[in-house]
């Protein structure tokens, strides 16, 4: 999968939030602003190009319980992060 190419989503629960091409001072309040008008159920397809450590912890102690991270590739410059909203 390159930038060129579209994120892979094969589910209409499935939303691709590509944040490489999001400037770098917004990306985490978007990050934050999408996942917060995502369903339980739903996911948000996350691409980047390093791995977010720092935003997952945010992350975790934000939503806590509420999201699943799942790593879906972890290519160098080219990392893919389901983020589900559990009920």
């Amino acid at each position: 999968m390159s930038s060129a190419n579209p994120i892979p989503v094969f589910n209409e629960a499935v939303y691709p939030f590509d944040a490489r091409g999001v400037a770098k001072r917004f990306r985490h309040a978007a990050i934050f602003g999408a996942l917060s008008a995502l369903q339980p159920g739903e996911t948000m397809r996350f691409c980047n190009d390093h791995d977010p450590l720092p935003l997952l912890q945010q992350l975790q102690g934000h939503f806590g319980d509420a999201i699943q991270i799942t790593y879906i590739s972890r290519e160098p410059g080219e990392i893919v992060i389901d983020f589900g909203i559990i009920a």
